[in-house]
């Protein structure tokens, strides 16, 4: 990698580590600077468009990787019902191994900048809608075609929630009795 992309990377880096713990408002350009190493002029030299850009390309970043790692739990498993649960079980562990600081990589920015920022709610309904196609992906030849779509938003609303009351409550179980109801609802479904 290239000196500037370094720079690049370093503050794409930063920016989702600091957007996932402290939100879009708390999250300063200064601070991302500082805390990346990267020198201060790349920052405006690779965001031009200054902070929300920067977000959206951080959130985009961390959001593909979470795919990416959740991607590879699920796919381990053939059936879905299976999937949903170990992917339940890694993100309750992956919060637990941070005492509980981290979940999911849009979430504290969904609720909090989404309405405050086109660009950014953009960005962050991507990546869910990515995220509700491969779960929906998962469901095929298990849920008919028109139900896929519902079912895998009923996953995804399930499993976010389940991160937030996991936050609050410092406890993986409510990731695990999500997972755990999640796999019940699905393989009780009738087979498309």
């Amino acid at each position: 990698m290239k000196k500037g992309e370094l720079s690049r990377q370093k503050l794409v880096d930063k920016a989702a580590e600091l957007l996932q713990r402290q939100g879009f408002h708390a999250t300063g350009l200064a601070q991302i600077v500082a805390e990346s190493g990267a020198p201060r002029g790349s920052l405006y030299f690779y965001f031009p468009g200054g902070k929300e850009e920067l977000a959206c390309a951080a959130l985009e970043a961390s959001g593909a990787r979470w795919q990416e790692l959740l991607g590879a739990v699920a796919s381990s498993h053939e059936d879905a019902g299976e999937a949903i649960e170990a992917v339940c079980r890694t993100i309750a562990d992956t919060m637990e191994a941070t005492g509980f600081a981290q979940g999911c990589p849009l979430a504290t920015v969904a609720l909090e900048a989404a309405g405050s920022s086109d660009r950014v709610q953009a960005t962050i309904a991507a990546h869910y809608d990515a995220w509700r196609g491969v779960i929906a992906a998962r469901l095929e030849g298990r849920v008919s075609g028109a139900e896929r779509r519902r079912v895998a938003t009923l996953v995804l609303s399930a499993v976010e929630g389940a991160m937030l009351l996991a936050k609050v409550e410092r406890s993986k179980r409510p990731l695990l009795d999500v997972g755990r109801t999640l796999r019940a609802l699905v393989n009780a479904l009738p087979t498309a």
